[in-house]
Order: C-alpha cells, then structure tokens, then sequence
C-alpha cells in the first residue's frame, strides 16, 4: 500500500455521518508510515454523490483519474484512520497532479496553510 493508491474499505454499518459500507478510499499517509510496523492506515474516502464536490476542499476526480468505473468526489474534509485489514482490493492509484490538488485540500481541511 502506498500514498496517493485507491482501495476499496469496508466500513460496516452506517454510524452517524461516518462513512459506511463498502466504498473507495485514497491511502494519504506518508510511504514512511505505510512501511512501518504501524496496523493502521490514513485515507480520505471516495463518494460517487458528485454534488459533495462543492464542499470546500473536497475534489473531484474522473473515473480515469482512480481506476474506478464512475466519477467520484474525495471527502477531504472526512480523512480518518482505518485498520489496514479494513482494506480489502487495490484499485489504483492518482496521478502526481490530482495527489498535489488533493494535498491542498488536505491543508484546507487540517489548516495547515
């Protein structure tokens, strides 16, 4: 597993306004983290809900952009840590320039800058 892949996770039963279900995600933890003996793994999860796009931070990204079979929106604002064992089938992974603008939603989100 590597920054900037997308995976499929399953989240289980809905909780509130968790994400839920089976549902893509992108891995933004650092490569040094994912290599560690470290169980667990930071993702932004995927939404194919393309009117969650307008959100601040959030970004929209093209089937060809994920590997995924539909247009999707990242959740940034929702990034989480998850189990690795919630990760269950490699997908794809984001070009550099859709992980750069993903970066700068990160930082929106978390206001880092």
């Amino acid at each position: 597993m590597r920054r900037g892949e997308v995976w499929w996770a399953d989240f289980g039963e809905p909780r509130g306004s968790a994400p839920a279900l089976r549902r893509p995600v992108v891995v933004v933890q650092d490569d040094l983290l994912n290599a560690s003996a470290l169980r667990t793994v930071m993702v932004v999860p995927l939404t194919s809900n393309l009117k969650r796009a307008r959100a601040v931070g959030n970004l929209l990204l093209r089937a060809e952009e994920t590997g995924l079979d539909r247009e999707s929106v990242a959740l940034v604002c929702q990034v989480m840590t998850l189990a690795e064992s919630f990760l269950d089938e490699h997908v794809g992974g984001l070009p550099s320039r859709v992980r750069a603008q993903l970066d700068r939603g990160l930082k929106i989100a978390l206001g880092l800058g």
